[in-house]
């Protein structure tokens, strides 16, 4: 019995030294806002967000949320491997009135920080008339 429980607490502390040693899966953006100056009104703009897992375990992205409907994300969503990259791209269409404007794309994954926001920013303008 003794030998029994030994080997039990041997496999046991094994197992937890193994898990401990590997990193979860993490996101490194090149960037995590970005400003696009001054956007024309009806006149969609776009841009892309890549990261990079630098955990050790594949990083997957469940869900990719905007504050409105006004903003459109697209996102890899196959797992990302230790050290490859992903995008996140965000669609920003200005209807309505020209004004400054700020939207955050909120982004829920199995990573190590399970939520991550990404900001978009800047004014809309009134189309120029021919």
């Amino acid at each position: 019995m003794k030998k029994l429980i030994l080997l039990f607490t041997l496999i046991l502390g094994v197992t937890v030294a193994t898990n401990a040693q590997t990193k979860p899966a993490e996101f490194k953006f090149d960037k995590e806002t970005y400003d696009f100056g001054k956007i024309p009104l009806n006149k969609p703009a776009t841009i892309t967000f890549t990261f990079t897992n630098i955990g050790d375990t594949p990083l997957i992205l469940t869900k990719v949320e905007t504050t409105c409907g006004c903003t459109v994300p697209e996102y890899t969503q196959t797992p990302v491997k230790k050290g490859a990259t992903g995008t996140i791209k965000v669609t920003y269409n200005p209807t309505g009135a020209a004004l400054p404007f700020s939207k955050a794309i909120t982004i829920t994954s199995n990573a190590k920080t399970t939520t991550k926001v990404l900001y978009i920013k800047g004014e809309t303008v009134a189309a120029a008339s021919k």
